[in-house]
């Protein structure tokens, strides 16, 4: 400033300065960080601790090692291993084989209808397996099916001639690759997605042919994923508690899950049934580390996890018995007028889901926003520790998390076994790891500089996550409260080995009818169900643009292609 020596000059600078109150501000990343590590802890590790000792003691609490000897020697339990791993191989061979072409058809050529076709993947993968496998027995059973019935009708064959016969082990091979192939097409479908095409044009220009460039380009680049999504077929298979439930008990069989209910049914032998539960832990836990014509061929591969099932469903629940043909004279509204006004059970079950559903969610997602935070910036040394508690739940089947929050929470000093409490901790423990890998995926996409800023300018850490980062993510916050409530009204392993009477959801009741028979009531409240479950999907494909499809697929990618 002219005229101004330049001690003078200085003084009025640091006068025109902002002056900014020094003080002493409490930063409570810390006691957060240590609240989350505690509550995850006891959401994770208290369940197998009680697992483990379960397993390793008698009913006296003595320490033995006779549960263990049992499951070597009893080949009660030796054939359900072998049948849950033959059939979850098939499974997982069943969904490449048919998530592969329908990949490249959607990402690779100019099919028309190609979104619709997606939505439709989507649709099979919002669907419940043990729906669908009530679907099918509607459709496939040897006697009632309808496919059956319609066979024997055109050939004018005796009563009991079958074409299909759905309680066989190839039939819950075909249910369950019906619902199982969208984790292979998802990975498969993003991973082409993402690659140029411009190596395949090269190629083409060199003089390749196209079977060349599939062999030596295109499949080279996609296999990581394509390996992926066999993995997450073999564990969600095997790991899978409803589908099989209603297809091998009438075909005289079990598997691995299902015998581990049965430990639970009257006399009850929870010492062995944790015993049972701790392979099935440690095999899940090694393998996670470890044009018009094609068009009318893609309709016809999902005509059978959506079309079929989902026409058998709206057809049984709008006629009096489910063997009755659908006419004109035949149509009622008498199912849904019992099961909404009349069936008090659906109306406490229906209540239920959707509080624990909209609870879960909500809890879900704000922890896994918080943790996120917490682990993305790296806020803390032991970071690592609640990165570990938040995807170590997807190494635990549900049924095995179900017996070990049973084991937990049944006795003295917190008994929540009987009450939505132990549902709810149960779905917090199943959906956090897919919750957290989409938020922490999201925080990726955020730069540091604007929270840095926030700092800079005194807000606290949270104060910073709440009014700048968290509105940021506002999609990925949506996205992933759609993915947790739609998990949370389709999950059943767990649920069945938690609930009561008075506890009851949506998912048991239709278990429950479907196992005593009760076809009428239990069609008429499914529509319902598919449609939360259709809206849900359509709301979460829009947010995420056909992304990841679960935890498992961001998980066993990362392991694979790493």
């Amino acid at each position: 400033m002219p005229g101004i020596a330049a001690p003078e000059r200085d003084e009025v600078a640091a006068t025109a300065l902002p002056t900014r109150r020094i003080g002493i501000r409490f930063d409570a990343t810390v006691p957060v960080f240590a609240l989350l590590t505690l509550f995850l802890a006891a959401l994770v590790l208290l369940p197998l601790f009680w697992l483990a000792y379960y397993s390793l003691t008698d009913r006296s609490g003595a320490l033995t090692f006779a549960n263990y000897s049992r499951l070597l020697t009893d080949p009660t339990f030796f054939s359900p291993a072998l049948t849950t791993f033959a059939i979850s191989g098939c499974v997982a061979l069943l969904s490449c084989v048919v998530a592969a072409p329908l990949a490249w058809l959607v990402a690779r050529t100019d099919m028309p209808w190609r979104g619709t076709i997606r939505a439709l993947v989507m649709a099979s993968f919002v669907t419940p397996s043990f729906l669908g496998a009530v679907a099918w027995e509607i459709l496939a059973a040897p006697n009632s099916g309808m496919l059956n019935q319609w066979y024997r009708a055109l050939f004018d064959l005796e009563p009991y001639d079958a074409l299909l016969d759905i309680y066989t082990v190839e039939g819950v091979i075909f249910v369950i690759g019906c619902y199982s192939f969208p984790y292979v097409f998802v990975l498969l479908a993003n991973a082409l997605d993402a690659l140029p095409a411009d190596l395949e044009d090269a190629s083409s220009i060199l003089g390749g042919r196209r079977w060349t460039t599939l062999r030596r380009i295109t499949l080279p680049m996609v296999l990581p994923a394509f390996l992926a999504g066999g993995l997450i077929a073999f564990m969600q298979t095997m790991t899978l508690f409803g589908a099989p439930a209603i297809l091998v008990f009438p075909a005289g069989f079990h598997v691995l899950t299902t015998k581990i209910w049965s430990l639970f049914q009257y006399p009850a032998n929870p010492n062995l049934a944790a015993a049972a539960s701790m392979p099935l832990l440690l095999l899940t836990i090694l393998i996670l580390r470890a044009q018009r014509w094609t068009l009318a061929l893609a309709f016809g591969i999902l005509a059978f996890p959506v079309l079929l099932p989902y026409g058998a469903l709206l057809k049984t629940a709008l006629v009096r018995t489910a063997s009755d043909p659908l006419t004109i004279d035949s149509l009622t509204l008498h199912n849904l007028r019992f099961v909404f006004f009349e069936f008090s059970a659906t109306q406490l079950a229906l209540r239920n889901t959707v509080v624990l559903g909209l609870l879960s969610a909500t809890l879900g997602t704000a922890l896994a926003l918080v943790i996120g935070y917490v682990t993305g910036r790296r806020l803390v040394s032991g970071y690592r520790v609640l990165d570990f508690l938040a995807t170590a739940p997807v190494a635990i089947p549900g049924i095995v998390l179900g017996v070990g929050l049973f084991l937990s929470y049944s006795r003295p000093p917190l008994v929540l076994y009987g009450t939505l409490w132990i549902l709810l901790m149960a779905f917090l423990t199943i959906e956090l790891p897919a919750g957290y890998q989409q938020i922490q995926a999201a925080f990726r996409g955020i730069h540091p500089e604007m929270e840095e800023a926030g700092r800079i300018l005194g807000a606290t850490r949270l104060q910073t996550l709440r009014q700048i980062t968290a509105p940021l993510l506002r999609t990925s916050v949506i996205s992933t409260w759609c993915f947790i409530f739609i998990g949370v009204i389709r999950e059943l392993s767990a649920t069945i080995m938690l609930t009561t009477a008075p506890t009851k959801l949506v998912s048991v009741i239709i278990y429950d009818l479907n196992e005593s028979g009760d076809d009428r009531e239990d069609e008429a409240r499914r529509p319902p169900r598919a449609v939360i479950d259709g809206l849900l999907g359509d709301q979460r494909l829009c947010l995420e643009a056909d992304a990841t499809a679960s935890i498992e697929v961001a998980i066993v990618a990362r392991e694979v292609a790493g």
